[in-house]
């Protein structure tokens, strides 16, 4: 666990109490902080109880004198009432980022490699972190990907030089930290997303922007700048910056790095190699991490063969525009036609920027909320089967297939109408999948 002096005789207060939430009130508890917290599950109060904390809703206690309030990236800070009455008390509004950040000076010598972006930024984070570890190095990836950050044991010291913390972090994240100067900062790039948490794109990508502003003058900003507004923010930036590209990558040179095929996927790389080029790894190590290198689970996951298929889980793309790469990777072929599974709880963009790729795709298999709107903007495009929830499109693409075709589980919508979260299901898409083959 990290927990740092610097959360000693200071008091916070902690709302949410899920997985992160009770890491967060174990680790300031452990590092000598006192701690109010609060869930509306009674369960979720009991376990924190259980740690040390007291409890009372942040909401109805007088916040003076708190060190900080400490949310979930969850809570919708543009409208609930925490922010409001937080701010009226002079006390910050923070995550546990923040609060990694905060211990940072008690922890061995290390480096902070911090990934943000619209799309991406798991594949980028995982990257490069099995490219540091595969180079010896010691490496430990947390923030919005694994496990919550303040769980895990800090690096230790190390004969092949500092260990690295290597943070996914979305633009939720970004807004409940001040202090965290990464040395290393990466923009993959920025599409319209979380809209409702923003006032306009323009709001979004400034929290996506505010990652760099946190740097000191020498440390290293990694931009992606194959769309305007990533280009714009590097424009901006006024300390050391190595602007990538996908069109850096060779296709021959990407040929040999099984997991990590497509366009979108040369833009990962591209970003990792950069990151690790800073880092001080030589191109044998930059390549033999690239050629070892296996997919998250949710993330074009192969899940395996069944009725003559292959099945991949592409969970976590819960946009279009996070979906549309998975589509494009499969072209139509002699023996090979795309199944598209797609829908849930919708974003506001639709399938924009799914469109160009239709023609890939042989029938779509529409679920949740967004079937009846998917299925009217797709049209005559594609064939569609209004299938309504996940297992029913499993088995109607089963029925469907023939060898060498492929079905694709790439949502292009949040999973919040049908499943608590993307890896819920994905979870049930692929025991759906392997349960086929029984």
């Amino acid at each position: 666990m990290i927990a740092a002096r610097a959360f000693a005789g200071r008091r916070y207060a902690v709302l949410g109490l899920a997985r992160s939430g009770l890491a967060t009130v174990e680790a300031l508890i452990a590092g000598g902080a006192g701690v109010t917290a609060w869930d509306d599950r009674a369960d979720a109060r009991d376990a924190a109880m259980a740690l040390g904390a007291d409890i009372g809703d942040p909401l109805t206690i007088d916040l003076a004198g708190f060190a900080g309030v400490v949310v979930s990236p969850g809570v919708p800070l543009n409208r609930h009432p925490i922010a409001d009455h937080a701010r009226a008390a002079h006390v910050p509004v923070i995550g546990d980022i923040e609060l990694f950040a905060e211990a940072r000076a008690d922890l061995p010598p290390h480096k902070v490699v911090g990934i943000t972006g619209t799309n991406g930024k798991s594949t980028v984070t995982a990257l490069i972190t099995h490219m540091l570890q595969t180079a010896g190095i010691p490496a430990l990836m947390g923030g919005n990907i694994g496990l919550p950050i303040l769980t895990r044991d800090p690096l230790p010291p190390n004969e092949n030089g500092v260990g690295v913390y290597v943070l996914e972090l979305s633009s939720y994240q970004i807004d409940l930290t001040h202090s965290l100067a990464c040395d290393v900062a990466v923009l993959s790039n920025i599409t319209p997303d979380h809209l409702d948490r923003y006032d306009g794109f323009e709001s979004y990508a400034a929290s996506k922007a505010r990652l760099f502003a946190l740097q000191t003058p020498d440390q290293v900003a990694v931009i992606a700048v194959d769309d305007d507004p990533s280009r714009m923010i590097a424009g901006r930036v006024a300390h050391r910056l190595h602007r990538v590209s996908a069109k850096d990558i060779d296709p021959a040179d990407q040929a040999r790095w099984p997991a990590l095929q497509g366009p979108h996927n040369a833009q990962n790389a591209v970003c990792a190699i950069a990151v690790c080029r800073v880092l001080g790894l030589n191109d044998e190590q930059i390549e033999r991490g690239l050629a070892t290198y296996t997919a998250l689970p949710h993330r074009m996951e192969w899940v395996g063969e069944a009725r003559g298929a292959r099945w991949y889980n592409d969970s976590k793309a819960t946009n279009a525009a996070s979906a549309a790469p998975a589509l494009a990777a499969f072209p139509p072929a002699p023996d090979q036609r795309l199944h598209w599974i797609a829908g849930g709880r919708a974003k506001g963009d639709g399938l924009a920027a799914c469109r160009p790729w239709f023609g890939n795709v042989r029938r779509a298999y529409l679920i949740g909320e967004a079937m009846d709107p998917f299925a009217a903007e797709i049209g005559d495009a594609i064939a569609v089967e209004r299938s309504g929830d996940l297992a029913t499109a499993v088995a109607q693409a089963a029925a469907a297939v023939r060898p060498g075709d492929v079905v694709l589980l790439s949502p292009a919508c949040a999973s919040f109408d049908q499943f608590g979260d993307y890896e819920q299901r994905g979870d049930a898409f692929r025991a759906a999948v392997l349960a086929l083959g029984e």
